[in-house]
């Protein structure tokens, strides 16, 4: 955690049970961002809490904190079965549920508590065995837990803690009908802790906690602008037929360490792994038809560096902590403005520093007064020189596609659906008429 995000309030001022603070001292924190200092003694005291926050300001380890205080000083109740969960995180996304799952074993390593990671995709007998044998806290999507909850393998009536993490992404990927339904078959808001974090506490958020918590304490953490504070941003405006060249030049001239680049369809990042691959560049290419299985090794070789580089679509703009991503080229601008943020935001995580390069080429560059109009500020423009121009090497072909499994559901262009998993995207880039790519 960069110290430009900590505050003066250590953990131990809060008296955690000993089994807390010692996992979060092992995982290498000893002092509070903001976030955490502002929600953790609301949520300790056992009040209800909205809170809005950046990415990757520390809110994952706030409500695990809070949720595992919780469980170890609040008793199960008498004859709860072991098929009843104690507390409930649910996210929007695969990726962010299986990041909660890891913060969370490293955390609660020594609470002696039994995590269930639940999510569509993959693994559904053994997701389904898991919660049959019977699970503590349940960390997972809202698609594949009401599938196991309507055959009734669980039940949720001995939930003590809820969470809901990114509330305004439920929003836009169309699970806030299955979150309610979720929320109404819980314990009522005074017999349990509840916890919503939302990078927005937009009118529909706020509407969804007043309704489903009881009187929750609303914390705002607000960055000066936008975008994080420490990504340098810079836009440049290639031809079409200049876009590879230029890549490759601005990989020649940062060497970046390790790099996230975003396209917008499947059929660009396709061609943009080509050439890199075919330039020398070890790539890893993520993308809503690719398997779950085959999505978490390809980016657990990107995280441990056996790739230097990322091609993604927007499957992993959001719910992805990745370290140490030095640089996210946007190679084709996004058409949604949050987008943007989203995109970038995968750069100077914890507040570390980070570079953000856009590509307005004449497909894309209309988006650009939009994205600028939501951040708050100009992007810096940058020139062309002709040595910036790299003359490419012929791209080898494009990997194979491998098949979904089969299963119940189907599978989506955003990666979000998979077997049991029903989500329902209605993002305001539906509308939009496909990109030509």
């Amino acid at each position: 955690m960069s110290d430009t995000l900590l505050t003066d309030v250590s953990f131990r001022s809060f008296d955690l049970p000993e089994p807390v603070l010692r996992g979060v001292e092992e995982t290498g924190f000893s002092q509070c961002t903001r976030i955490q200092a502002e929600t953790l003694p609301l949520a300790l005291a056992g009040k209800d809490v909205a809170g809005q926050a950046q990415t990757g300001t520390g809110k994952t380890a706030a409500f695990l904190i809070a949720l595992f205080t919780h469980l170890i000083r609040e008793p199960a109740k008498e004859g709860r079965r072991p098929n009843q969960p104690r507390a409930i995180i649910l996210a929007p996304t695969r990726e962010l549920a299986i990041q909660i799952h890891r913060d969370a074993e490293q955390i609660g390593r020594h609470t002696g508590f039994r995590l269930g990671l639940i999510y569509g995709g993959t693994g559904y007998e053994e997701q389904r065995q898991q919660l049959r044998d019977g699970v503590d806290v349940l960390i997972g999507t809202p698609g594949r837990i009401i599938d196991y909850f309507k055959q009734k393998v669980f039940d949720l009536r001995a939930i003590q803690v809820m969470v809901l993490d990114e509330a305004d992404r439920m929003f836009d990927l169309g699970f806030i009908k299955d979150i309610r339904y979720l929320l109404r078959r819980m314990p009522h808001p005074e017999e349990r802790l509840g916890l919503l974090f939302s990078a927005t506490l937009s009118f529909r958020v706020a509407e969804l906690a007043y309704e489903h918590m009881n009187n929750p304490h609303q914390v705002e953490v607000e960055p000066e602008q936008v975008t994080a504070e420490r990504v340098e941003e810079s836009v440049y405006f290639p031809a079409m037929n200049e876009k590879i060249p230029l890549l490759l030049g601005l990989i020649e001239r940062f060497k970046p360490e390790r790099s996230i680049i975003f396209v917008n369809t499947k059929r660009v990042a396709d061609r943009v792994w080509g050439y890199l691959e075919g330039n020398g560049h070890k790539t890893s290419i993520l993308s809503g038809d690719v398997p779950q299985k085959k999505r978490q090794r390809l980016l657990g070789q990107f995280e441990s560096g056996e790739y230097a580089f990322l091609v993604a679509t927007d499957v992993a703009a959001r719910g992805l902590h990745i370290p140490d991503v030095t640089h996210v080229f946007n190679f084709d601008l996004p058409q949604d403005a949050e987008d943007y943020v989203h995109r970038i935001g995968r750069t100077a995580r914890a507040g570390a520093a980070g570079t953000a390069i856009s590509f307005a080429c004449e497909e894309y560059a209309f988006s650009l007064m939009e994205i600028e109009a939501y951040i708050g500020h100009k992007i810096p423009v940058e020139p062309i020189s002709e040595g910036l121009l790299v003359e490419p090497k012929a791209p080898v072909r494009a990997p194979r596609r491998d098949k979904q499994p089969g299963g119940r559901g189907g599978k989506r262009a955003d990666g979000n659906r998979g077997s049991g998993d029903r989500s329902r995207h209605r993002g305001r880039s539906s509308h939009r008429s496909p990109s030509k790519g």
